[in-house]
């Protein structure tokens, strides 16, 4: 979870560097992004879990 988390952080970063874009969109735009991700695929791992039992 936490590297799919800061991998998006990361790239927005990088984008917000290159384009120069004083808010910071990027970070917070695809920070939500990897959280949301993360999250969808704890859900899913943990439907495979209670599915098996």
């Amino acid at each position: 979870m936490g590297i799919i988390v800061f991998g998006f952080a990361y790239l927005g970063k990088w984008l917000d560097e290159k384009y120069g874009n004083p808010h910071r969109l990027f970070v917070k735009g695809l920070t939500l992004v990897g959280i949301a991700i993360a999250f969808y695929n704890i859900n899913r791992q943990l439907k495979e879990i209670n599915k098996s039992q």
